[in-house]
């Protein structure tokens, strides 16, 4: 490997690190102040992303892998051992000079660290934990860190990563055993999920020890999370919805993260030609979100997707679809229905329905009460009651329109 300095190493290690969404990122955009001075800017800021700590405050962290060359061969990754990429590697301690020097300078406020597999699994999980040992022992960096860590590593080196990190991952890269066996066939998945129960295993000991105890350590307050490859495989949105519903009841996830998968140079013949659409992604995120806040179960999300396909609709969200596929549940009395049926009506978010819940109590709701609650209560109406408001079903097409003259835009909304 030719010698690089620092600064190329970022670039092409940062560059690498993006592919890998269990820390979601952004790009950074530069600010500049009036005289020139001050703290913060984002200026040459390779490597930096933003992501949400626990309590959802959005921090920026150095995002980077230690280094881009692996052993493995996984088709998927733009890093694997035949790729042919310009490789670069980072040191343990030029990280931990790198994220000490970004911090100092109010660049980022943590460090998102993964890796390629060097040498064995051990040696970079050791590579790994070394980084963040030194960040919290010898400088006392105090810091959010994110660390990815290595399934087939020692246990006990997991372990040590979970106690210097307050967020670990471990990646199931695929939502099926067939897709992993195919694409990833150096990887285990049974391996995996045993790496991931035995981290949830430590969160909860530890939790628990922490109670009793005020000198117990801490390991991963954040949790851990993990990430799967959308469209590299044969796998449905169905199969995926069902798979992270899987892992988020066995393993107390905080995050499933989806990635798009996007063709790489070289690329394996065994892989698409053509990367899925993002939009596919954003209805996946959709639909996790719909199971963690909105109390679906993952048969009612996969149900809002083609029976034919498993596929969720593009051009409408789940929540929508779920709703026209399943019209005789609706309209609902806001006045009256259960907590889990209003969570069920497009355009009612989480805080709306809490609103909703409350007010009611002390008078009768009307339009006009619930459109101060929502963005748009054109979404809504069609698909509530209200005091003053009650939709007419149209006998020929089901459509749920206003009693006043309607909009084009109302008629469209059951004309799929």
């Amino acid at each position: 490997m030719a010698q690089l300095d620092t600064r190329e190493k970022l670039a092409i290690l940062a560059d690498a690190a993006k592919y890998d969404a269990s820390c979601s990122s952004s790009g950074s955009v530069k600010r500049t102040s009036r005289d020139g001075k001050g703290i913060g800017s984002t200026d040459s800021g390779m490597g930096i992303c933003h992501a949400y700590a626990p309590d959802g405050r959005c921090i920026s962290l150095l995002k980077i892998l230690l280094t881009n060359s692996c052993i493995f061969d996984c088709h998927y990754c733009i890093n694997r051992k035949s790729s042919n990429v310009r490789r670069a590697r980072f040191t343990a301690q030029e990280v931990v000079d790198l994220t000490l020097a970004f911090y100092k300078r109010n660049y980022i406020e943590g460090l998102f660290l993964s890796s390629g597999i060097i040498a064995s699994s051990n040696y970079t999980m050791e590579q790994i934990v070394e980084v963040a040992r030194s960040l919290r022992e010898d400088h006392q960096f105090r810091g959010y860190i994110h660390l990815k860590t290595i399934p087939d590593a020692d246990p006990e080196l997991v372990h040590q990563a979970g106690l210097y990190a307050d967020r670990v991952s471990i990646n199931v890269e695929l939502p099926t055993a067939g897709g992993l066996k195919r694409l990833a066939p150096e990887k285990d998945g049974a391996r995996i999920e045993t790496a991931m129960r035995e981290v949830k295993t430590s969160i909860i000991d530890l939790k628990d020890a922490k109670k009793r105890y005020k000198s117990a350590p801490r390991f991963a307050p954040a949790g851990q999370s993990t990430q799967m490859i959308v469209g590299a495989d044969a796998a449905t949105d169905g199969d995926i919805v069902t798979r992270a519903s899987s892992l988020y009841d066995r393993f107390d996830l905080r995050r499933v993260y989806y990635s798009a998968f996007s063709p790489i140079p070289d690329a394996s013949a065994v892989l698409p030609l053509q990367r899925p659409p993002l939009m596919r992604e954003h209805r996946l995120y959709q639909s996790d979100w719909l199971m963690r806040f909105y109390e679906f179960t993952p048969a009612e999300v996969v149900a809002a997707a083609d029976d034919a396909t498993g596929m969720l609709p593009l051009d409408i969200d789940p929540k929508l679809a779920w709703a026209l596929k399943f019209r005789g549940s609706f309209p609902v009395d806001v006045n009256r229905a259960p907590r889990e049926m209003l969570l069920r009506v497009p355009g009612l978010g989480t805080k709306a329905v809490a609103s909703i819940l409350t007010s009611r109590r002390w008078r009768r709701l009307h339009l006009a009460d619930v459109a101060r609650l929502t963005v748009s209560v054109a979404k809504v109406r069609p698909f509530i009651v209200a005091e003053d408001w009650r939709p007419v079903v149209l006998a020929d097409r089901a459509e749920v329109m206003p009693r006043a003259k309607p909009k084009p835009k109302q008629m469209e909304l059951f004309a799929a």
